[in-house]
């Protein structure tokens, strides 16, 4: 990856003239069989650009409470396009049909009008659940029939695709726009892009300005970008496998509590007897194994393509013998 960085053509993205850039958005715009893309520093500005040009201040944005769009994002929904969100208290981070149709708001102007879904995929808070795609061709139904957008915040989107054996294309049928995140577990330093129709596109690239996301010579990270989209989606069910081998080896433990089912590559679960998360998360610091207490009684731990079988087995005999 460092070598196709250090070997990229580049030129002004602002200008539409880095052909690195514009490379990597055709690319992806054709795995997804979508008209555009455009190549932004975070998932954050993907998502919020997205909610921007798809909304009108006073708006509402149907989502799960847990939604990274929602509780990640600073406040941006409202700080940015002045919207409020209706949330839906979903199952692992993930709502249905139904519970979008009646999250609807009436044609009232005593109520917000309700113009955009967004969905995430895999659900960071749900412990990287996957959505089902019938269940998601479900909630487009509703979406059409009430005139509503539909947005995806696909962080782990190929994830998802790696654990549910569905295609890019599959997913580019049903949603308006779509947001790829470049620097998880396929493993680019930096990046995310967000996918639509022309239209869409040349809308969001006026927003991205705006937001301060215009870069210059960006061709250095798109060829990242590029060599992880050729190169390390297929290795993702590695990260799936080791987050299971994990999951055992916590799971024996008297102090770990509730564990979301592990579908994908992220663990989140509980910590009791003897440690607060906090704690359990320092002692595994002192073997150099870093994770995340993300709430009074929660611990999150992330499997990423730098984390070899070898670190694996590590922690589980780091994990066997802690008191």
């Amino acid at each position: 990856m460092l070598e196709a960085m250090m070997k990229a053509w580049v030129g002004d993205d602002v200008f539409g003239e880095d052909p690195t850039v514009n490379e990597l958005e055709a690319y992806i715009a054709e795995m997804f069989g979508m008209e555009a893309a455009i190549f932004c520093p975070s998932g954050t500005m993907t998502n919020q650009i997205a909610i921007k040009c798809h909304t009108q201040p006073g708006d509402e944005v149907i989502c799960d409470k847990t939604s990274h769009v929602y509780i990640y994002e600073g406040g941006g929904i409202a700080f940015n396009s002045g919207c409020q969100v209706k949330a839906i208290d979903g199952d692992r981070g993930r709502i249905l049909a139904h519970q979008v149709a009646e999250a609807i708001n009436p044609n009232d102007v005593h109520k917000a009008k309700t113009s955009l879904v967004s969905l995430e995929n895999t659900a960071n808070r749900g412990g990287g659940s996957c959505y089902n795609i019938t269940d998601i061709q479900d909630i487009k139904s509703v979406c059409l029939n009430n005139n509503l957008k539909l947005h995806l915040d696909g962080a782990r989107l190929f994830n998802a695709l790696e654990s549910t054996r569905q295609k890019p294309k599959d997913y580019g049928k049903i949603f308006d726009s779509i947001s790829v995140c470049l620097s998880k577990g396929l493993g680019a330093p930096v990046g995310s892009l967000l996918l639509g129709d022309n239209d869409f596109i040349k809308k969001a690239r006026r927003v991205r300005k705006v937001f301060g996301g215009g870069m210059r010579q960006a061709g250095y990270m798109a060829a990242a970008g590029l060599y992880a989209l050729q190169n390390n989606i297929n290795r993702l069910s590695e990260d799936h496998h080791h987050a299971k081998q994990i999951a055992e080896a916590l799971l024996k433990k008297d102090f770990i509590g509730k564990m979301l089912p592990v579908e994908t590559n992220i663990l989140i679960f509980e910590v009791t007897e003897g440690y607060t998360p906090t704690e359990f998360c320092e002692y595994l610091k002192d073997y150099d194994v870093l994770c995340l207490p993300i709430s009074a009684t929660q611990v999150r731990m992330v499997l990423h393509l730098d984390i070899t079988n070898k670190m694996v087995q590590e922690l589980q005999n780091i994990l066997y013998e802690m008191p």
